[in-house]
């Protein structure tokens, strides 16, 4: 089974060939053999992708957790002075998992693209963006320094912008694409300056490097440096957050993510579920180093994400467009990763991800489904009773909602759970954190419910148009991959049940080495870094070695107490969050189902709340008024001080320039020519006159000379 750690650089490799020869070739071969070529190569690139993923999964398993670690080592990118940044991949327990879910969930979609997809035009075009951004994706987890990090961080942004604005005839959709691009390069920019600043203050002590493994070894070289004041890993954590909150769709920066639902479904189930929103997750989650050195930032990402979790479940509520209702549920779930990851619980952080992944990829494909079958028709108000007409559909996504509902036995409800209980009981956490993550769960199972209520069951609301196109489903590729998503999104929370019910959590003691082991060694060293010379830390005598395939990064295994005390407070907070949900998924049934004049009765009572939520509190219009309003107000003042300063200056410098040539040119053509030819005329004159002088005649020359001789004689004479 070792060999998969000479190949691991296939699995993003595949999907990029998949892209290459799509892009380059497609357009031909789709007009020559039609459409099976394309999305045979598209998918079953990512299909042996997977299979290298798994293989590689099940081969970490086979080793000793402190053995869970190697690079595979391709060429060096470049060398700057004492900097070296290789192409190699990292392979660990947490690049492992994400590459299998990346993977999994990525061909699954892919199958599914097949059906929806299938009367596209742009069917070679569609296939390969979504390749391109596979590679991406797969390049952003196994890269094992931030440079390929970002490389992979930014395909990913770029690729979103063409597959969310894919329709790009319509300006709608094209405007979509470039507010999903540029809300995400204001968050790229604190990225960088998380990169730049994380640099040079190692780079301050002599240390030259971006390769993960040895930024955790160095890391607590930054405990004391002050920047601005501030500690210097609080401020680069928090550049490294502003770009998570812009990726994976946090307040401040979340409005693109529901305008990207412009997109081909398939492409909101890819973006949204288990790759690039999850980005920001990973790549705390791969820098956790760093955030458990800096517990204000830990506060910052923990009440941020609380935050988002609420806000976004809010507005979910009352939305009426299947695909926008899921996405402000995938901004909701979003931000319970981040509540995760912000109490330093980032196992269950990664937990979620992955489960979140299983159950949002079944709905959004779901949601795909319906919208296929009604011939586009996206308003849950004119839907219903579906259920008739679209089983499979229907109980893959009654399946997929009861895992986000955090039902028991499903896998939201464990990933979910240890999510709450971690803001609880961490030392991080704090009670606030619990409630706002429980409330929003509420609101979750209310407004999900709502929407399967509304869609599928109820009595049938659909239009004529829609009665006639639609048709009955059958076993194909629109179906088996949600049969798939939605066995997963049983199974999936298995891996992790809590030890309070009686499991091992096995995920957790998975990623344990990434989390919980910082001893880790230079590659190609058997030195522990520990033991390293004061000489050493600042650079000298580090010698910096290309590792051979599949060579190791040795760790120091972690040994922990197997006892476990479990505490009352942990039983009650569970069955809380259970009652809630419970609750939430009641009320959607009396007032969807029951009682279905209670919404508008509701709404009229409280109709400034009800127009608030409704209209997204208004963001998109305070932002259009202030961040872009500002922004063309200050582009027009610039215009203008362009045009009448700027240019009135460089205009009336031209125009003095020009008058005065006009001048030198007038006094070169009147006075300097006026002279020299004047001059010219007068020598020519006197020319013509002296020239009949010379006539050749001798008696003419003797009677010049006779007078000039009486003129002589004369003038003596006087």
């Amino acid at each position: 089974m070792a060999f998969i750690r000479d190949i691991i650089w296939l699995i993003p490799i595949l999907p990029l060939l998949g892209a290459a020869i799509n892009g380059f070739f497609g357009k031909k071969v789709q007009t020559t053999f039609g459409k099976t070529p394309i999305h045979l190569l598209a998918c079953g690139t990512v299909g042996l992708s997977f299979i290298l993923a798994s293989w590689n999964f099940f081969y970490m398993l086979s080793l000793e957790p402190a053995s869970r670690h190697y690079i595979t080592y391709l060429y060096t990118w470049f060398r700057v002075g004492d900097l070296i940044a290789d192409v190699s991949f990292l392979v660990d327990p947490l690049s492992s998992l994400m590459i299998l879910i990346v993977t999994g969930v990525g061909f699954l979609i892919h199958i599914f693209s097949i059906g929806y997809m299938a009367h596209d035009t742009s069917y070679y075009r569609y296939f390969t963006y979504l390749n391109l951004f596979m590679f991406s994706m797969l390049t952003l987890v196994l890269g094992s320094n931030l440079f390929l990090m970002f490389i992979g961080w930014e395909g990913v942004g770029l690729c979103s912008y063409l597959l969310i604005g894919f329709w790009f005839d319509d300006t709608a959709k094209a405007k979509a694409g470039m507010k999903a691009f540029i809300t995400n390069r204001i968050g790229d920019l604190g990225f960088l300056a998380g990169i730049m600043l994380l640099f040079w203050s190692l780079g301050n002590v002599g240390i030259w490097t971006v390769d993960f493994y040895e930024l955790g070894q160095y890391a607590h070289l930054l405990d004391g440096m002050k920047f601005w004041g501030l500690p210097v890993v609080t401020l680069i954590t928090l550049f490294f957050f502003i770009g998570a909150t812009g990726k994976s769709a946090q307040i401040p920066l979340y409005v693109w993510l529901p305008d990207a639902m412009a997109g081909p479904t398939p492409v909101s189930a890819l973006i949204h579920a288990a790759t690039m929103v999850t980005a920001g997750v990973y790549m705390i989650g791969r820098l956790n180093f760093l955030y458990t050195l800096a517990p204000a930032t830990l506060a910052v990402v923990a009440s941020v994400g609380a935050i988002t979790a609420i806000f976004a479940a809010s507005i979910g509520l009352v939305q009426n467009d299947i695909k926008k209702v899921l996405a402000y549920s995938t901004v909701s779930q979003l931000g319970y990763m981040f509540l995760g990851m912000g109490v330093a619980a980032y196992s269950a952080g990664i937990f979620h991800l992955m489960t979140h992944a299983f159950f949002k990829a079944c709905l959004f494909l779901g949601s795909g489904a319906v919208i296929h079958a009604l011939d586009g028709e996206q308003d849950i108000r004119r839907m219903g009773n579906l259920r008739r007409h679209m089983p499979y559909t229907t109980w893959t996504f009654v399946i997929a909602t009861l895992a986000i509902s955090g039902i028991p036995g499903f896998s939201g409800f464990f990933s979910k759970d240890e999510i709450l209980w971690k803001a609880y009981s961490s030392p991080h956490g704090h009670w606030l954190l619990w409630l706002i993550g429980a409330i929003a769960a509420g609101m979750t199972a209310f407004y999900m419910w709502r929407l399967v209520f509304l869609t599928f069951f109820g009595n049938s609301r659909l239009t004529e148009h829609a009665q006639k196109h639609i048709h009955p489903e059958h076993l194909n590729t629109l179906t088996i991959p949600l049969i798939v998503l939605a066995f997963l999104a049983i199974v999936g929370g298995y891996v992790g049940i809590p030890a309070a019910l009686g499991g091992g959590n096995h995920i957790e003691h998975f990623l344990e080495p990434v989390f919980h082991s910082p001893h880790t060694s230079l590659i190609g060293h058997e030195t522990p870094l520990t033991e390293l010379t004061a000489g050493n830390v600042h650079g000298e005598g580090i010698e910096h070695k290309k590792p051979a395939m599949a060579e190791h990064v040795t760790t120091t295994p972690v040994h922990k107490s197997d006892a476990h005390h479990h505490d009352p407070m942990e039983y009650i907070l569970m069955g809380l969050s259970v009652l809630i949900a419970l609750a939430g998924i009641g009320l959607a049934y009396l007032m969807y189902l029951k009682k279905t004049d209670l919404p508008a009765a509701i709404s009229a009572k409280f109709r400034f709340i009800y127009k608030t939520l409704y209209n997204k509190y208004w963001v998109d219009e305070i932002y259009g008024a202030t961040v872009i309003g500002g922004a063309i107000r200050l582009s027009k003042a610039l215009a203008t001080f362009d045009l009448k300063i700027i240019d009135g200056i460089v205009n009336g410098v031209a125009t003095i320039v020009r008058y005065i040539s006009w001048l030198e040119g007038k006094f070169d053509t009147y006075v300097v020519d006026g002279v020299v030819n004047g001059v010219a005329n007068a020598v020519q004159l006197m020319g013509g006159r002296v020239r009949k002088l010379q006539s050749g005649f001798v008696e003419n020359y003797v009677y010049l000379l006779f007078v000039g001789l009486l003129v002589l004689i004369f003038i003596q004479l006087n």
